[in-house]
């Protein structure tokens, strides 16, 4: 096993060409390294700055998705125990600082749509990341015959329901990554990180010329999303908002998720694939097709997330039928955005082909 140090500056003017595979895959996994522990120093230093703590914990789960991903993707290139282990704890870190995040975009996102589908102007919600305390707006709804602008009642008790749901489930995962950050198993991935932004441990493999390595497990990784792709829908995606395809996911929760489940496992590949290239083009622009089909998959996470936290919120025993009547609604507003996503995924991979 070898500890290989690379030239980065050598890397990024040069590129791949003349270089072993080693130093390409070490120079990747050095600079996203040495991004992580910026984020976790800035994280440290955010004291009681929300938003500093934000754009660390941001910069923090970036890091550890790339490195997460070159260590899946070049396993054949490295000491195949230390990246599953490594790539294994990062997942960990990367998922539970992820869920403070999605908690208050999912009330944003929820509260909005409320608001638009009851025809009031939207309600601004300011949620920093780590308050605990009520979203402003949220219950400002009024009685049917209000003020014009107002919320209805059951729009305005379908929001504070979510509000009081989504705030513990925040208030949960704010607690979760705090007992992360500070546990003894955070601290071996930091170290483990601090390692990595030296030496890399590299299998044989590595000494090979970049030119004749690197593009193997790069084309795994490809072949698995363009397989993944073809499994899709895509002819009935083809339907900004398709009816079949809405009526299935409306029809239960558990049919909507197996629904989605397809197109989140095609995000991930997407992710692995963009982020393979990015090994390649060190500090290079990103894809356009690749980027474009990744925030359509993006939007169709949330639009999916969102739908099911209002389908869960609907099942609270003793609701007011005006209430659940909201929550009804907004559950199929955003099983519409579902397939919105699809249908612009849909278009950009197309798109694609053509040009191909």
């Amino acid at each position: 096993m070898q500890h290989h140090e690379v030239d980065t500056d050598r890397l990024t003017a040069s590129g791949p060409d003349g270089l072993t595979a080693g130093e390409v895959l070490a120079g990747y996994l050095h600079s996203h390294a040495g991004d992580f522990l910026r984020g976790l120093r800035l994280y440290g230093e955010s004291g009681a700055d929300t938003a500093a703590a934000d754009s660390a914990a941001l910069t923090l789960r970036g890091a550890a998705r790339r490195i997460g991903g070159g260590l899946h993707t070049f396993r054949p290139l490295l000491d195949p125990g230390w990246a599953d282990q490594l790539r294994t704890e990062l997942g960990w870190l990367s998922g539970t600082l992820a869920q403070e995040h999605a908690c208050t975009a999912r009330l944003h996102r929820l509260v909005g749509a409320l608001a638009r589908l009851s025809g009031a102007a939207p309600v601004p919600v300011a949620v920093p990341a780590s308050a605990l305390g009520s979203v402003p707006g949220a219950r400002a709804g009024a009685d049917p015959g209000g003020p014009p602008g107002t919320l209805t009642v059951g729009a305005s008790r379908a929001g504070a329901l979510l509000e009081r749901q989504l705030t513990l489930a925040r208030t949960r995962a704010h607690s979760a990554a705090l007992q992360a950050l500070g546990s003894s198993r955070f601290h071996a991935v930091a170290d483990a990180v601090a390692v990595l932004a030296s030496e890399v441990p590299l299998a044989p493999l590595a000494s090979a010329p970049a030119v004749e390595v690197l593009a193997g497990p790069g084309e795994a990784t490809e072949r698995q999303l363009l397989d993944a792709v073809a499994a899709l829908p895509l002819a009935r995606a083809a339907h900004p908002y398709n009816a079949e395809a809405l009526v299935h996911g409306l029809a239960t929760s558990s049919e909507g998720e197996t629904q989605d489940a397809p197109w989140h496992q095609v995000r991930q590949l997407l992710r692995l694939h963009r982020y393979a290239q990015e090994v390649w083009c060190p500090g290079g622009a990103p894809d356009p097709v690749l980027l474009g089909a990744g925030q359509a998959l993006d939007r169709h996470r949330d639009a999916a997330e969102a739908a099911a936290a209002a389908a869960n919120a609907a099942r609270t025993p003793r609701i007011a039928p005006t209430t659940a009547y909201a929550l009804g609604v907004l559950h199929a507003d955003q099983r519409h955005e579902v397939e919105a996503a699809r249908f612009a995924f849909q278009q950009v991979w197309q798109q694609a082909a053509v040009a191909r």
